[in-house]
């Protein structure tokens, strides 16, 4: 069973992109490179990618713990994402570090064992970055209208 889903992003100001995740009811989200490339007027890729490792174990967990019926009252979920140089200068996310904190009763701390087992294989996007997801990319300039009406 393949899905695919569509996120488009329109350039607003230098380097700050409006992105529509293709929510259905969603509000769109800015984001931008921190300054001095940007502005910093909202995350750029690489906190958007932590958060979505983060996001996606958190709700695998969860997911786990409830059909467990594991009472969760709350989650924290922390997520430090550590950079360094490649060979030739190139700065590269080259680890993740994701911390659940699930508070749940006395009674259930020994119930969640099971799913801390088993919650990270189900998380879709942590096991697609861990085996290295493939990216296409294709680039097709446009001619602007103004630079046609100027011709």
């Amino acid at each position: 069973m393949a899905e695919s889903f569509d996120v488009s992003m329109d350039l607003m100001e230098g380097f700050q992109f409006r992105v529509d995740l293709g929510v259905e009811g969603g509000d769109p989200i800015v984001m931008d490179e921190p300054p001095p490339l940007g502005g910093g007027g909202g995350p750029n890729a690489a906190r958007l990618l932590a958060a979505a490792v983060g996001n996606c174990l958190s709700s695998s967990a969860l997911f786990c713990m409830r059909k467990a019926r594991v009472e969760v009252i709350g989650m924290r979920t922390e997520v430090q994402a550590r950079t360094s140089r490649t060979d030739t200068g190139r700065i590269r996310i080259h680890r993740i570090e994701v911390s659940l904190h699930p508070e749940v009763s006395e009674a259930d701390r020994d119930r969640i064992n099971r799913c801390l087992d088993l919650f990270e294989d189900f998380c879709m996007v942590t096991e697609s970055v861990r085996a290295g997801v493939e990216v296409v990319v294709d680039v097709e300039p446009v001619v602007a209208a103004d630079a046609l009406a100027s011709s």
